[in-house]
């Protein structure tokens, strides 16, 4: 029977599974029909494909951003609290502790407000705050970042992700005032990347649930030389 604590490690990949990817698939549809109207509408006048595709894509873009800084603060904030219980940081470093708790409510706090900011400037300040406020969460202790090898780390993956969603969030309004369609193409750029490392993190985070031991596994597989790939032989039996 699986343990509570091995059940949270589940939560993280279960919601990007039910709830971000197929959202990304909606939203990567409406983009491209929002895109097939334009084009038509320049070319031909009008289109078959209703106005109705470019609100819906800025609605559920907007829902895509806030499960994806949500599910990275989900993946971050478990190691963290495993971490502080582990090391009962509680009684020992209550300061670090309330500086964690106070990080986590002002990176949702910051990204509330980027949503409901209209201005150019407190976009901007928002949008730095809340992406500020993800990385800082990242750097704690108990985060499994895989530094060594940061190129196929589902951490530093998805951070750049959540932080390129940000940004697209923060020029969404700028994208409809800007007759050039610089920031238009900018959002595309961004976002065909930030699409490329949705990729990645279904295929590093398939990789890492087939390395993360159930609880009762850790003393055992912690003993192993993961470098040579050897784990020490069990003691003789009777």
């Amino acid at each position: 029977m699986v343990e509570l604590k091995d059940a949270f490690t589940l939560l993280h990949p279960a919601i990007a599974v039910f709830f971000v990817f197929p959202l990304i698939g909606m939203v990567i549809n409406l983009a491209w029909q929002t895109r097939q109207r334009r084009l038509q509408t320049k070319a031909e006048g009008k289109s078959k494909i209703p106005p109705v595709v470019g609100a819906e894509h800025n609605r559920l873009g907007n829902w895509l951003t806030s499960t994806v800084v949500g599910i990275a603060l989900l993946g971050i904030a478990h190691p963290i609290i495993k971490n502080i219980l582990s090391k009962d940081l509680v009684s020992k470093n209550s300061f670090q502790v309330a500086f964690i708790g106070l990080m986590f409510v002002a990176t949702i706090a910051s990204l509330v407000f980027l949503y409901k900011s209209r201005e150019k400037k407190w976009r901007a300040v928002f949008a730095t705050l809340a992406g500020a406020g993800l990385v800082i969460l990242g750097c704690q202790d108990g985060v499994y970042r895989l530094s060594n090898e940061w190129y196929w780390s589902h951490y530093y993956i998805g951070i750049v992700a959540a932080l390129l969603m940000i940004f697209s969030l923060a020029i969404a309004p700028s994208i409809y005032k800007d007759k050039s369609h610089r920031w238009r193409i900018v959002h595309t750029v961004l976002n065909c990347i930030a699409l490329l490392l949705f990729i990645g993190q279904g295929l590093t985070g398939t990789r890492d649930l087939l390395q993360i031991p159930l609880s009762w596994q850790e003393p055992y597989i912690y003993q192993c030389d993961f470098a040579n790939k050897t784990c020490p032989s069990p003691p003789p039996k009777g």
